[in-house]
């Protein structure tokens, strides 16, 4: 039997994808799941007539592959990668290469490389997005681990991932954890997108009165324009249009308001807190999420809190809906550049020397956030590599300048209508506070320094010298001084 050129682990749906996706481009597959009956489900089914060979354990699976063995691990993240990995180790020799594909953690990621290097082998954490048809058709691949590993997989990788303009969307993100820091940002950003688009939603149906119908028109011309074209708006128009057989009504309607999280999101905050880079948007998104869980908890709150006598919007239809258009624009800029200025830390911080244009450019097809406007993104960065914030690239400052007045009325309007728009918020707070030269923590550091002796700076001494004032004490000096008794 002819040797394997690459092995699958882990038949779930992405896992079953992507083993397909390889084998359609010319490379010949094993596959192994550790419920068997999975495995012959998927090779009486899927994989008939493919050139997939399937192996019942291990030890069979590990024999069948050439070498130096490719294996990629589509386990669910956490501890069950860490079985996977201590099963294979002892069967796998130097040279080999263990892929995890999953959303791990990069901190884990970074464990596992030093540890499974050490032994000899070779370690790849890839970040891989674009849902179930992306990693059947063409992901979004974001692999991290040392360049020569990633040298030996690209000609699987380039043919495996989704194809643009300028490339597959793939590239070698950096060492170690980098691939999957890349791809939980990404994921970070993902959530901001999806809380803004049902921001956006709620104005237009709940202000405007919008039907699904009428819902599905407007999304779908956004999608037709160059700021709004993206994967996220498409399949957006796409639900509005969709009619529950049950009910025979919008089924988006029918559907719970509490949504779920994988964890991605709450990572990339506690990543942004940790290095001490803004991302309220993202945060704003995360929490949406949490307070759409306490489903009993508000329905019991809404017959205690009122809210403004009217909800309905009464100025021009249109013009308003374009309003909204440009406040979502406005607010994915700042969402995009969150994410990038996060990543530019992060890079600096961990070493990764992340080329910042290559992120953007690979996630022009595949991925979840893929959009008409990376490619912008790509040209910002890579006409100016080391700028500090995206909002100051040419192309998109004077895109957020003109459309700042818009956005700041469809706050005021969903505010005084008593619409939540948390992400909308935190976007316009976020470039109003890049934008001011002077914010009130001037305050906030006396008052530190009063209960706490944390000392501050002034602005009128160089920065790094630091001051104390006995704040107790010279206030009642200055009472004194000003007595008129």
């Amino acid at each position: 039997m002819t040797k394997r050129t690459f092995g699958v682990i882990g038949l779930a749906v992405m896992g079953e994808n992507l083993a397909l996706n390889v084998e359609s481009r010319g490379f010949p597959i094993a596959v192994y799941n550790r419920t068997s009956t999975k495995t012959e489900k998927f090779m009486a089914e899927r994989a008939k007539d493919k050139d997939i060979k399937a192996a019942y354990s291990l030890e069979e699976f590990v024999q069948i592959l050439e070498r130096p063995r490719t294996i990629l691990v589509m386990v669910k993240a956490g501890s069950p990668v860490d079985a996977v990995i201590g099963q294979l180790k002892p069967l796998l020799e130097e040279g080999d290469t263990i892929i995890d594909g999953g959303n791990s953690l990069y901190e884990d990621t970074e464990r596992r490389t030093r540890e499974l290097e050490t032994a000899g082998l070779g370690f790849i954490g890839m970040g891989v997005s674009g849902g179930e048809e992306g990693a059947l058709k063409g992901p979004s691949l974001m692999p991290g681990g040392t360049e020569a590993g990633y040298k030996d997989l690209e000609p699987i990788l380039t043919k495996i991932a989704a194809q643009v303009d300028d490339g597959p969307c793939v590239t070698y993100i950096g060492p170690g954890g980098a691939g999957h820091y890349v791809k939980m940002v990404h994921n970070g950003i993902e959530y901001g997108d999806m809380q803004l688009i049902a921001e956006a939603y709620d104005i237009l149906k709940n202000c405007l009165g919008l039907s699904a119908q009428e819902l599905h028109q407007v999304f779908s011309e956004w999608n037709e324009t160059e700021e709004l074209n993206s994967f996220l708006i498409e399949i957006t128009a796409d639900i509005f249009k969709y009619t529950d057989p049950e009910t025979n009504s919008p089924l988006v309607e029918s559907i719970l308001d509490a949504a779920g999280q994988k964890g991605t999101g709450r990572w990339t905050v506690v990543s942004s807190l940790e290095l001490g880079v803004p991302i309220p948007t993202m945060y704003a998104a995360v929490n949406a999420r949490v307070m759409s869980s306490f489903k009993e908890e508000r329905v019991a709150a809404s017959k205690e809190l009122s809210g403004p006598g009217s909800s309905k919007y009464d100025g021009d239809k249109q013009a308003f809906i374009n309003k909204v258009r440009d406040a979502l624009y406005c607010s994915k800029m700042c969402s995009y550049a969150q994410g990038m200025a996060l990543l530019s830390k992060a890079s600096e911080q961990f070493g990764f020397n992340l080329n910042l244009s290559e992120c953007a450019r690979i996630w022009k097809g595949g991925c979840i956030i893929r959009a008409g406007f990376l490619d912008k993104i790509k040209q910002a960065f890579n006409d100016n590599p080391g700028l500090p914030n995206l909002l100051l690239a040419p192309e998109f400052k004077e895109s957020i300048l003109s459309r700042q007045d818009a956005w700041r009325e469809v706050l005021v309007a969903a505010n005084t209508l008593g619409i939540a728009i948390p992400a909308f918020s935190a976007s316009l707070d976020y470039f109003d506070s890049y934008r001011r030269d002077r914010l009130p923590q001037n305050l906030t550091q006396a008052q530190r320094d009063y209960f706490g002796a944390h000392t501050y700076e002034r602005i009128d001494k160089p920065r790094g010298e630091f001051f104390h004032t006995e704040w107790t004490k010279a206030a009642e000096k200055s009472l004194q001084v000003g007595s008129t008794d």
